[in-house]
């Protein structure tokens, strides 16, 4: 019980004593009638404030926060025509789709306030075809009409599910929508049943469940009660009459294993349930779950703690599951991830971890991913997706650049062995206020998401850089060694691929400058002496070794560096790039592809 009971206590001793009573028990010894009062109580996506039309192009604007580092940069999304920041309005709880086939081609959905003074939302929705370099953002979907919860979704030809959440007359319903441009344009929606804190995932295994749509909720919020999932084997044109997936799990997500069984997790309380079926991706069988159990983090999935948590009305986190799909030894591992308040310390929260190899049946011992030195420290929003070649990518929120205090930064850390070891944390970004810009909703949401490939990972996460909620595209581009911290200067020359390659207009160019000094390379040998100050360019060339663009050239300090190169008036085809510095030159192709 720990902290969250006085937390809770403390949070409802404000309102009715009714109200009290139920927030300072989060044990439910009344059973499953008291677990109800309490998640409605915890309930907030009944409309709230009134619509307010406002023309987007009449409001002030300020930069748009973008941030680069080594392996990682961000942009906004939820910006104007000019890539601008618009002052006073709130975007928040974004989820990302990428087209596999053009990884290009991404969009990213969230929560949209037009104004910060109230509580009324829409669905927005940002789509770039550079990679993420720039961002187009026309508005929302049914202008006028209360929408929350924003899942995202792609399938394997690269369409666009949009999964939203609407409520008007006390019932929750979810409607999804789909796109075939890269979520440029949208189609009128179709029903698909739905409840408050919904996901949704699509089997893009190529198995006999390819394309099949599944979707679940918090069944005490449910429209087809007592029913909280559903299915949609006809590529979204319809969607099941609902089923009940035993022991009831709740704020989490879906994923499919390599043979199209479908996976769920949830929180249970305290633990967090997992429930598993191979016979939904059978269009001909009514969906039944072969098996649910129980796995224990260590902690518990928790929200609504007040406003001494980072999130004082939302939750800290969903509960994650993903397969392991990749050809390797660990083919159909199933891992789970949470933001969790430990049982085990009094760590207020950590991002902990565990797998399965058995298909879901049994779980190995916790493990906790973030690697801070005290138990003082706020990691939430834990997100998890795993790469075609089996890595682990996972990102969270971590106030332990703000000891005793709340000021959150992006963290990032990986595994490539099944999650037995994970990589030195990464801090990707500065740090920021997480109480500031609430649109009269005392929350940043209630999660955050993301997608692995070969490259790297993309992500839609939300901060408040500009002193207002606002949605980013990240991309978590180079890696470290598992294990081997990473030195705050470079010490030798690199040149990475430029991303997003192929590209139209633009494309980034990551590089290293090294520092002075020696290290030792993995075989024991030693990295000569090195100037800390080094001429460098960075020149692009055509196919008959033309000079294009000079995108550097002079002294360069160490460091980690990253340049975007626009193209436009370029003609389309294949170029070169090439980094010379202190005896070191490396050329790379990239393509320019209108």
């Amino acid at each position: 019980m720990k902290t969250i009971l006085l937390r809770h206590y403390a949070l409802c001793a404000v309102i009715t004593s009714v109200i009290a009573a139920l927030c300072s028990s989060r044990a439910f010894a009344g059973g499953d009638k008291e677990k109800q009062r309490e998640l409605k109580l915890r309930h907030h996506e009944t409309p709230e404030g009134n619509y307010v039309p406002i023309d987007r192009k009449s409001m002030p604007t300020s930069p748009a926060y973008r941030y680069t580092s080594h392996g990682f940069f961000a942009v906004q999304a939820n910006v104007d025509s000019l890539g601008m920041n618009i002052v006073g309005d709130a975007a928040n709880e974004p989820s990302i789709a990428v087209d596999p086939t053009n990884p290009n081609r991404i969009a990213i959905n969230w929560r949209q306030f037009n104004t910060n003074q109230n509580s009324f939302r829409q669905a927005g929705y940002g789509y770039t075809t550079d990679g993420g370099v720039t961002w187009t953002f026309p508005g929302v979907i049914e202008p006028g009409i209360f929408r929350s919860d924003p899942v995202f979704e792609s399938d394997s030809e690269g369409t666009f599910y949009y999964n939203s959440l609407s409520s008007s007359t006390g019932e929750f319903v979810c409607t999804v929508f789909k796109s075939t441009d890269g979520g440029a344009t949208w189609d009128g929606g179709t029903y698909a049943q739905g409840g408050d804190k919904q996901w949704m995932a699509i089997d893009k295994t190529g198995s006999m469940g390819e394309g099949h749509i599944y979707s679940n909720w918090t069944s005490y919020f449910s429209v087809c009660d007592p029913g909280f999932f559903t299915r949609s084997t006809d590529e979204g044109t319809s969607y099941e009459d609902c089923v009940v997936i035993p022991d009831n799990p709740y704020w989490g997500t879906l994923d499919t294993g390599p043979e199209g069984e479908l996976y769920v997790i949830g929180t249970g309380f305290p633990d967090l349930v997992i429930a598993k079926s191979t016979s939904a991706r059978d269009s001909a069988q009514v969906v039944s779950w072969d098996f649910t159990t129980t796995l224990d983090l260590d902690g518990e999935i928790t929200g609504n703690l007040g406003y001494d948590s980072p999130n004082p009305d939302g939750l800290l986190g969903q509960a994650w599951i993903a397969i392991d799909r990749s050809d390797s030894s660990t083919r159909g591992y199933v891992y789970a991830l949470g933001s969790v308040e430990r049982y085990s310390n009094s760590d207020p929260l950590d991002v902990m971890f565990a797998r399965s190899t058995d298909g879901g049946l049994t779980w190995s011992s916790p493990v906790r991913v973030n690697d801070d030195a005290t138990n003082m420290a706020w990691q939430w929003f834990g997100t998890m997706a795993v790469a075609p070649d089996g890595r682990i990518d996972v990102i969270w929120l971590d106030t332990r650049d703000d000891p005793g205090g709340l000021n959150s930064s992006l963290y990032y850390s990986f595994s490539t062995d099944a999650g037995v070891k994970w990589s030195q944390n990464e801090r990707l970004s500065d740090a920021f206020d997480p109480h500031l810009g609430w649109p009269q909703q005392d929350k940043m949401g209630d999660y955050f998401d993301m997608v692995s490939d070969e490259n790297g990972a993309h992500i839609s996460w939300a901060g408040t850089f500009n002193g207002e909620q606002d949605v980013y595209y990240g991309h978590i581009s180079l890696l470290t060694d598992v294990g081997e911290p990473e030195a705050d200067v470079p010490s030798v020359f690199s040149l990475e691929q430029n991303y997003p390659n192929p590209f139209n207009p633009r494309t980034a160019i990551s590089f290293s400058v090294p520092h002075s000094g020696t290290r030792s390379r993995p075989d024991g040998s030693r990295v000569g002496q090195l100037s800390a100050l080094s001429q460098t360019s960075l020149i692009i060339y055509d196919l008959l070794g033309r000079e294009v663009a000079t995108l550097v050239e002079g002294i360069q300090e160490a460091g980690y560096k990253r340049v975007e190169w626009d193209a436009t008036g370029v003609p389309s085809g294949v170029y070169f790039y090439r980094l010379t510095g202190a005896g070191y030159s490396q050329t790379k192709k990239l393509v320019l592809l209108r």
